[in-house]
């Protein structure tokens, strides 16, 4: 199993009612939550631990992960709030601002982390939850117990306004990309992780070099490279598609890439440390056809594997 470690939320979405009223239509959301119903539907085994309310909003998560075939036993069930995200879009691109005091997802602490499984063999992290405390600090925690002997992925997912402290948050995010065996940044998230550097080249080769074996940089319509822990560069363009939002892109492309290497049998420690050109421009292709189908519809709404 894929155990998928972070936020869950609700997107409320901006629509329009019948009578012409600007409206937001709350829908299942947060990067970790999408990644992992994006494996599930995927028909990849994943499952989901993350602080989820028992709130009418929270209700609505749980329930989208059983419709989504995701393994729920890792939720960590409180009675505070459900985060809200209001979304914003901007040329089709999604600007959020969200509400998150005190919630289910934020406020896990080390006490609440249950023990896993042995089934489980890839870890993946990402999203606000990695900026917000305690969470993040309980996250890179979880991190530090299980991720020695399981494959771990990242995508940071830089949200600058959510971060208080920026020199804690670096040091963090620096410790757990450290313990990461495959990073994906979107080329803006990787100019701010590394603003020393000037080039995307000289940005990803510096990400690397921190610890991950390969690190993938999405570029939107430009579509995405890959380096390999060889010193290989693979590059697959962008699918085309009528652009409909953004919302929930990168976590599918992030899905997308995990499922087709777990079909392969791939998404092992060692296994993605010696990854090779051809699988991983397999993968790549495969994150971005998935992606694809995301943006051409409303809200985070990954496609299902018949969609294919």
């Amino acid at each position: 199993m894929i155990l998928c470690c972070g936020e869950a939320l609700i997107d409320m979405i901006p629509s329009t009612t019948q009578s012409g009223q600007a409206a937001f239509v709350p829908h299942v959301g947060g990067a970790v939550f999408n990644t992992a119903i994006a494996l599930g539907r995927l028909e990849r085994q994943a499952g989901l631990l993350s602080g989820v309310s028992n709130d009418l909003m929270g209700r609505k998560l749980q329930d989208a992960l059983g419709n989504s075939n995701v393994d729920a036993q890792y939720l960590i069930r409180s009675d505070r709030p459900t985060t809200l995200a209001f979304v914003e879009l901007q040329n089709g691109h999604a600007k959020y601002a969200f509400y998150d005091e005190n919630t289910a997802g934020r406020m896990i602490t080390d006490q609440d982390l249950p023990a896993i499984g042995s089934d489980i063999h890839a870890l993946f992290f990402g999203g606000i939850s990695l900026a917000c405390e305690p969470c993040a600090d309980t996250y890179a925690s979880f991190l530090e117990q299980h991720g020695q002997e399981r494959a771990v992925v990242m995508d940071p997912n830089i949200r600058p306004g959510f971060v208080p402290d920026e020199a804690r948050y670096r040091a963090r995010l620096k410790a757990m990309l450290a313990q990461a065996d495959m990073v994906k940044v979107s080329d803006e998230d990787l100019a701010w992780i590394m603003p020393e550097h000037t080039t995307l080249q000289e940005q990803a080769a510096a990400l690397q070099a921190c610890g991950p074996a390969i690190v993938l940089v999405t570029r939107g319509e430009k579509g995405a490279i890959g380096l390999l822990a060889n010193g290989e560069q693979v590059e697959v363009a962008a699918e085309r598609a009528e652009v409909v939002d953004t919302v929930g892109a990168g976590d599918t492309f992030n899905a997308g890439v995990m499922a087709r290497l777990d079909e392969f049998g791939l998404m092992q420690k060692g296994a993605l440390r010696n990854l090779d050109a051809d699988n991983l421009m397999q993968a790549l292709s495969w994150g971005a056809k998935v992606a694809a189908i995301t943006v051409s519809r409303a809200g985070a709404n990954p496609p299902w594997l018949h969609e294919l």
